[in-house]
């Protein structure tokens, strides 16, 4: 990706960015980033317990049905 790029030329492309920016700005873009990297890691872990949950709920249900079932037979 970098392959034509060398360090100097990063660096200097970093020294405008703040320079354009400002290490406040750079520091709020950053702070958001973050917050939004913690919330999508959230959500996914929640859609796992949440999924969980329902696979939980079914077997439950499944077990019912099965003895409602099978005191129906008898």
């Amino acid at each position: 990706m970098f392959s034509g790029i060398g360090i100097w030329q990063l660096l200097i492309i970093l020294l405008i960015v703040i320079m354009l920016f400002g290490t406040k700005k750079l520091k709020n873009v950053g702070g958001d980033l973050g917050e939004a990297i913690k919330g999508f890691k959230k959500g996914l872990k929640d859609e796992d317990k949440q999924e969980q949950l329902s696979e939980d709920v079914n077997e439950t249900v499944a077990e019912k049905v099965e003895a409602k079932e099978s005191d129906k037979s008898k």
